[in-house]
């Protein structure tokens, strides 16, 4: 919703949650704006390129990308199989080169583009059991600013945002004593706000972010810093 703020037509490619993509949709357009939405799998290239394909050729361009796909499949390394190594990098860390590849000719061509990669406090910081995720969010950071240092001649700006623990589905799963745990290292005491990770991505994707490019947002209370 915050990009549908700031004027933006916004398209939703979606790959299991297709219920809370059409709830995305349908509140967009209550609210009269325009949005739609696209089922791929980020992790299969060819299924984003066509998706991304008939994007363009519907809206004849592609101004603003956020990366935002994740998935976890906790376990230590030594319990960790390679199916859960793999099926993490390819969501996390090659879907966002898959995205990123099919918008990048785009925006080239028109000189302009933003493009915001959601990463992790964990990829800073580490956490336990996560060896797998923490490689694909730190990934992404490096992925950042090399992509930054390539599109910045053409008005191109690529950044990250690094959530800390925010109240979502995945984060509630966590058990209660490991909760409490984290809630004493976040100085603000308190997970943080789905919309104020939302308003951050939204922040780098708007003018007034114009010449900040290859930075890494922390949106994590104080947990890092």
């Amino acid at each position: 919703m915050e990009l549908f703020n700031l004027g933006c037509r916004v398209i939703i490619v979606y790959h299991e949650h297709g219920e809370d993509a059409a709830s995305i949709v349908s509140s967009i357009k209550g609210g009269g704006g325009d949005s739609v939405s696209y089922k791929a799998d980020v992790a299969d290239f060819e299924a984003v390129k066509k998706a991304f394909d008939d994007i363009r050729n519907i809206y004849g361009r592609i101004e603003i990308l956020v990366n935002c796909a994740g998935i976890t499949r906790d376990h230590t390394l030594m319990k960790m199989t390679p199916e859960e190594w793999q099926s993490v990098i390819d969501v996390n860390l090659t879907g966002t080169f898959n995205c990123s590849k099919a918008t990048i000719e785009m925006m080239r061509q028109h000189n302009y583009g933003r493009i915001v990669n959601v990463s992790s406090v964990v990829a800073l910081a580490g956490n336990f059991g996560q060896t797998n995720y923490c490689a694909s969010k730190s990934g992404i950071i490096g992925f950042t600013k090399a992509l930054a240092l390539e599109t910045a001649k053409f008005d191109i700006t690529v950044n990250a945002v690094a959530p800390g623990f925010t109240d979502t589905n995945m984060v509630r799963t966590i058990p209660e004593p490991v909760m409490a745990d984290i809630l004493r290292k976040v100085p603000k005491g308190r997970l943080c706000k789905p919309d104020e990770i939302a308003k951050a991505v939204a922040f780098l994707c708007s003018p007034n972010s114009g010449f900040i490019t290859g930075h890494v947002l922390n949106v994590n209370g104080g947990y890092y810093m």
